[in-house]
C-alpha cells in the first residue's frame, strides 16, 4: 500500500467514526490503519474508545498494549494486557489470549490466573459464538446452514451465531459498503468489504498455516 493509499484509508475511517461515535468497529480499523502507519499515540487513543464502547473487545487489548509498549509506557501496557487476559479467557478467545500471553512474557511481566468461578458462556449442546465482543453468552444460537458455499461460509457457520450474522448482514455490512462508498466489482473494494468482515468476525486473528 502506498503512502497516499494510507492516508485515504485513514481519513475515511476517521470520518466513519467520527460520523458514529458508538461504532466500535470503525474506531478499531481506524486503530489498526494508524498503528500500522507508526502512529501510535493516535492509535491507542482509537483502541480506547473501542474498549469504552465494547470491553469485551479481547483483541483490542492486545492492540492496545502493543501501541502502548511502542510509546514506552511498559507499565500502562501490562496493566491493559492483564485486564485483556481475563477478558479473553472469560470469553474463551484463545487466539488474543495467547498473543497477549506472549506479549506479557517479553514484557517480563506475570501472567494472570484463570479464575475458578469463570462463568460459563457457552449455548445450546456447548456452542460459544468466537466474535470478539459477540454479547450474547448462553443465549448464542448457531446458524441454521452457512451463509455462503465456500469455507468461509462454513468457518462463519461454525464459530459465529445467529445474532452477530445477522447484525453484520443485515446493518453494518450496508453500512460499510455505504460510508467507505466501495465498490464491490472493484478489487479494492472488495478486498476491503472482506477485511471488514473478517475483522468483525474476528477471523484475522489467526495467522496463516
Amino acid at each position: 500500500m502506498t503512502p497516499a493509499e494510507r492516508a485515504e484509508q485513514i481519513a475515511r475511517f476517521r470520518a466513519m467514526a467520527e460520523g458514529d461515535p458508538d461504532d466500535d468497529l470503525a474506531h478499531f480499523r481506524l486503530g489498526q490503519i494508524l498503528m500500522e502507519d507508526g502512529q501510535y499515540a493516535e492509535a491507542a487513543r482509537a483502541f480506547e474508545r473501542v474498549l469504552q464502547i465494547n470491553p469485551h473487545f479481547s483483541r483490542v487489548y492486545q492492540h492496545l498494549g502493543e501501541c502502548l509498549v511502542q510509546q514506552g509506557q511498559k507499565e500502562q501496557a501490562v496493566e491493559v494486557l492483564q485486564r485483556g487476559w481475563q477478558v479473553a479467557q472469560e470469553r474463551g478467545d484463545r487466539v488474543p489470549k495467547e498473543a497477549i500471553e506472549k506479549l506479557l512474557v517479553q514484557l517480563g511481566a506475570a501472567i494472570p490466573q484463570a479464575s475458578q468461578a469463570a462463568e460459563e458462556v457457552g449455548g445450546p449442546g456447548g456452542f460459544r459464538c468466537q466474535r470478539p465482543g459477540c454479547m450474547e453468552g448462553k443465549r448464542a444460537r448457531p446458524l441454521p446452514a452457512p451463509p455462503f458455499p465456500d469455507e468461509l461460509g462454513q468457518r462463519i457457520a461454525r464459530d459465529i451465531c445467529a445474532a452477530c450474522w445477522n447484525l453484520w448482514h443485515r446493518d453494518l455490512s450496508i453500512k460499510v459498503i455505504n460510508e467507505l462508498r466501495l465498490d464491490l466489482s472493484s478489487e479494492f473494494g472488495q478486498a476491503e468489504y472482506d477485511k471488514y468482515m473478517r475483522d468483525f468476525f474476528g477471523f484475522e486473528q489467526e495467522s496463516p498455516a
